[in-house]
């Protein structure tokens, strides 16, 4: 990806504006992970959570780097711990018995000897974990990795609610750098948390971005501008995503939806289009459900 494609977060870490998702690949998550490198990705996101990401072959995907000349250093990983709660009953990466502090220890060895890394550029906590006095010990776990040089920065996940997201930014050391979220009308796209994360620094990365919008893509909005810029619908909206200060993750397996995807930096939205699209959206979360 080109300079324009990458930011710079609070922890002075380079993220490109675009990450490769890798949930849900199965056995084809190498292939795919090379095929997305080859693209021209250089961020990937997934977790240590079998039950829904196969992260040895990630690991196995980016090998790949090696073969086309890239550096790790040239890479963004991202990784999750994923607590008991949403892990898979016959198959979790940690001891289940062990305290939270060290299954998060555990689940981020694990991450290591699966994605062939010392480090991670950032480590996320996959959801939030209840009472906050026991998120907060996953978190100092995480900061205990933070502080050993194993994660640049560190990430919650699927936190929907704005006053936990308020809570772990007050009570933590090293603070969030990233919300990533599914972008959907049900949560009113997040729309004061992502003002909020405006405000303090941390990047919104989005996740199911278009496949919770199906019905925004076949807008006459979101067609007309497809239709102008000589761009698919797609990337209309993660271009509009991206002008936001948005991260978004894409999981296409198509090699030519990885090139389009990688393509949406090669034109701009204006002010104008980004407020028709503001609209579109708004009006979305007052529409009743189906």
């Amino acid at each position: 990806m080109n300079n324009h494609a990458w930011l710079t977060t609070s922890a002075g870490i380079q993220m490109p504006r675009m990450l490769y998702g890798t949930a849900w690949k199965k056995e084809r998550t190498a292939e795919l992970v090379a095929q997305a490198l080859e693209a021209g990705f250089r961020g990937f996101d997934t977790a240590c959570q079998p039950r829904h990401y196969e992260e040895r072959l990630v690991g196995e995907g980016l090998q790949n780097a090696k073969v086309l000349g890239i550096a790790r250093e040239e890479l963004y990983l991202q990784t999750k711990y994923t607590p008991l709660s949403s892990q898979g009953p016959n198959n979790v990466p940690y001891d289940v018995d062990a305290p939270v502090v060290s299954q998060v220890a555990q689940s981020f060895a694990v991450s290591q000897r699966n994605l062939q890394t010392d480090y991670v550029d950032c480590l996320i906590l996959h959801s939030p974990m209840v009472p906050h006095e026991t998120m907060m010990q996953a978190w100092q776990a995480m900061e205990a990795i933070h502080a050993n040089g194993g994660a640049r920065q560190l990430g919650i996940s699927n936190c929907y609610d704005f006053n936990v997201l308020k809570a772990l930014y007050a009570d933590a050391v090293v603070r969030p750098a990233v919300l990533q979220n599914r972008f959907y009308k049900d949560n009113a796209y997040d729309t004061e948390q992502r003002q909020w994360c405006a405000e303090h620094g941390v990047i919104f990365e989005s996740f199911w971005s278009l496949t919770a919008n199906a019905k925004l893509l076949v807008s006459p909005v979101v067609q007309d501008l497809a239709q102008a810029y000589g761009k698919t619908v797609a990337q209309v909206f993660f271009r509009y995503l991206s002008q936001h200060g948005i991260v978004p993750l894409t999981g296409t397996a198509s090699q030519q939806h990885m090139r389009e995807d990688l393509d949406i930096f090669s034109f701009s939205l204006t002010t104008e289009q980004i407020q028709q699209m503001d609209s579109l959206l708004a009006q979305a979360i007052l529409e009743p459900d189906e």
